[in-house]
Order: C-alpha cells, then structure tokens, then sequence
C-alpha cells in the first residue's frame, strides 16, 4: 500500500520536507517578534525548553500513527480504533484537520503572496519604476488577488509531482536555498551599526522574566505551532515514511532543523530592529511595546531597507526572497493534507484533486479578500487559537489512550527492534498520555481567556 501511494525516497527527503512544512513564516517571522515582545533572551530560553517537551512527543504521535497507517489522518485514526464509536470520532478529527489546514492555506496564501510582491519590488526600485513598486507594496486588491493566485499556482505545481517528484524533490532544493539566505542576511545584519544592542537583548536573559506566566504560554503556543502539528501534515509526512526509518531519530532531526532555523531567523529580525532605531525608524511606542509586531515585517523592515540604499535593496530582495521560500515549502505541506484524503477516499486522481482543491481553496482566499477587515483575522484566530490546540489534543489522546500500547511498540520496533530499551520508550508513551495534553488544554485556555 505505501509504495503505491508513495513514500520518501531516503531520510534527508523526508527531514528537508517535514522540516520545511515546519519552518514556515511562523519561524522566521512570528517567533523573532514574539521573543522582542516577550523578554529577548527570556523568551527564547523558555521556547528551546518547551520545543522539546511539549512539541517533540506531540510530532512523535503524529509521525507514528502515520507511519503505521500509511493512510491519510481520517483512514489513520480510524485504523487505530478499538470501536465503532472511536472510529467514528477519529474520521471527524481528521475531516476537521484537513478542513483547518485548507483554511490555514487560504490566509497563509494572501501573507505569501505579500511576500512576493515585496521581494519583485527591489527590482521596480533598481529600476526606477515608481508606480509599479507603489502598486507592488501598497495594499490592495488587485496586488492581493494577483499574488495570492501566483503563489497558490506554485503550491499546486509541486503537489501535482507527487511525494518523490513534487514534495521531496522541490523541499530538497528550497530549504538549501532558505538556509544559506538566511546565513548570508544574518552575517550582513551584524556587521551594522546598532545590532549589538539587539543581540544582547537576544541572548542575555532576564530569569525573573523567564518565570512569567504570560511569557510561558506564549513561549508553549509558539513551541507547538512551530511544527506545524495539529492538522495532520505531520501525520501525511509520517505515512510516506519508509518503514525501517528510526521514527525517533528523525522526528527529532526534524524538530533539531526546526528549532535551529527559528533561533537562527532571531539572530536576523532581533539586531535588524535595532539597527533600524539607530537608523531612526521608530520600533516601540511610548509604553516601550513594539509596535505593530503582527506587521513588523511590512513596515519597520522595509523602512529599515530604504535607509540603507542600494544595499538595502538587495537585502530586501534577498529578505522576502527567504519569507517567500519559507512560506512555499509550509503550503505544500498544507495542501497535500485535503488532498491525500480524497486520492485514498474516493479515488481520485492526483492532478485533479490538486487542481480542484486548491481552486477551492483559492476561492476562500477571494472571499478573504473582498472581505479582508471582517474575516482575514477571525480565520487566523478560528484556524490558530483555536482548532489547531484541540487537534493537537486529539492526536495525542489517540497515541497515548486509544491506540493499543503493544501495536505502538510493534510500529516503533520497525527502525529500531531494540526502542523498548531506550529512554525515549520509557518516557515517550506516558508523557503523551497525561503531559501533553495537559499543556495543549492550558494554551487553550489561555487562547480563550487571555
């Protein structure tokens, strides 16, 4: 069943791959910001220990139960139920994932396509073209419209390849691509005037802010939306893996890369923000907050950028560059989670599903769009707040409570006959069972009341 449905050619296929849907513009955008709005150094020591405590097991659960199901997240959880009534419950969840991760795709292609047009505009600025980079970097609909279907026709190219041709082949050339970007701006970025100062708030810690509970769920939301976990991209990962993978071994590498590249992207944006107050782009309000952190990467950076001259348009093209191939190698992993389900469901195949999956989601992205004040916002909320935790919930009460521990064991013993000795069996299963969910449940709640 695996082969025909696909699978990952070697390890380094499926690390570059999941690590990519990983880092995403949460990565390189969303963590900086929360770490500057959060402490600095304080943030980011709470968000390292976490990653591994609560994001860790929770992709554990997801690539396991993949892996033994070799199916899509409604197949995979109805396979591991014991009844008919869990049965039935493991379809809505996975129905509900892939309808979330569809939803999480049509804002997440609107931001995207933001990043494009940002990057096309350092070459309308080299050559001189006003009023085609005002239209590249002002919002509107029709810079809106048009970026977000470019960017939704490049995701479903790739999808269209399939696991080896699409997913792994494209996510083996562009996380390269996003890392050595991502070096090159940080080494440039500490070479000017006034990033010290944003260094020192990256890297020396303020414990008594580290004890902060307002920090700590921060830090916990951070840490599990960094691996994209809840939606089931981790699952359809998981289920192309082959079977003699050590599924501990490369979760963690996975998990290892995602960190890494989150760590690396504050070495960027922290000293950047800095540099751009030496430079006189106001970056905090009166009351020391910063200021517009959900659009910080649209208006302190790119004015940052214009101080710098010519070289700021080369490292603003080369900055959205970055964002661009983050968000790419996310939403591939987004749409191949609706789409796996209705090839193994209903036999559909592969370039229809694709085509026609992504042109719904794209008409979301449309209604998004002519509707952007009332629903971009409530859609993050409703996808992010809110379904992601309770999936994520979901997939760990299935790992830790539902699925038979001797299947689980069996499904390990695969990569590795000798897991039932190691450490991580012996924390694994019930860290899943009762820590994990208790940590979801509390970033929750924290969502709802604040």
């Amino acid at each position: 069943m695996a082969a025909a449905r696909g699978e990952f050619s070697s390890r380094l296929g499926f690390i570059m791959a999941a690590a990519g849907s990983a880092v995403g513009l949460g990565n390189i955008w969303g963590f900086p910001t929360q770490a500057a709005s959060n402490g600095g150094a304080a943030f980011l020591l709470v968000y390292l220990f976490l990653a591994f405590t609560l994001a860790y097991p929770a992709l554990m659960a997801e690539l396991i139960i993949g892996r033994h199901a070799h199916a899509n997240a409604v197949s995979a959880l109805r396979l591991i139920s014991p009844n008919r009534l869990l049965r039935g419950l493991g379809a809505c969840t996975g129905i509900v994932g892939f309808i979330v991760a569809s939803l999480i795709l049509s804002f997440y292609a609107i931001v995207a396509g933001w990043m494009i047009a940002f990057c096309l505009s350092a070459f309308s600025t080299l050559l001189g073209l006003g009023n085609i980079n005002a239209w590249l970097t002002e919002f509107g609909f029709s810079r809106n419209l048009s970026f977000m279907l470019l960017f939704m026709c490049l995701t479903i190219g790739i999808i269209s390849g399939g696991v080896r041709e699409g997913i792994e082949r494209w996510s083996e050339r562009l996380m390269p691509m996003l890392l050595v970007s991502l070096v090159l701006l940080v080494i440039y970025v500490l070479t000017l005037d006034g990033a010290m100062e944003g260094l020192k708030i990256y890297l020396l810690p303020d414990f008594e802010r580290a004890l902060s509970p307002k920090l700590i769920i921060s830090a916990l939301g951070a840490a599990f939306f960094s691996l994209s976990l809840g939606v089931g991209t981790m699952l359809i990962y998981g289920s192309y893996i082959k079977d003699e993978e050590n599924l501990p071994v490369v979760g963690s590498l996975v998990t290892l890369v995602d960190i890494s590249i989150a760590v690396l992207a504050g070495f960027l944006v922290l000293p950047a923000m800095y540099v751009a107050l030496h430079n006189g782009v106001e970056i905090f309000t009166p009351a020391g907050q910063l200021i517009s952190e959900d659009t910080l990467i649209f208006t302190v950076l790119p004015e940052l950028f214009a101080t710098m001259g010519l070289a700021g348009t080369v490292v603003s093209f080369v900055f959205f560059f970055l964002m661009s191939i983050a968000a790419l190698t996310s939403s591939i992993s987004m749409l191949e989670v609706p789409v796996a389900y209705v090839i193994e469901e209903h036999g559909v195949q592969r370039k229809a599903a694709v085509w026609v999956i992504g042109g719904l989601i794209a008409l979301v992205s449309v209604v998004i769009l002519l509707n952007f004040s009332a629903l971009f916002g409530l859609v993050v909320a409703f996808t992010t707040r809110y379904s992601q935790p309770l999936l994520g919930f979901m997939f760990c009460i299935y790992a830790g409570w539902i699925w038979h521990r001797d299947q689980l064991l069996g499904e390990l013993r695969k990569g590795n006959p000798d897991v039932e000795d190691t450490l991580f069996w012996k924390i694994w299963p019930w860290y899943v069972r009762v820590i994990c969910p208790v940590i979801i449940l509390a970033i929750f709640a924290q969502s709802l009341w604040g």
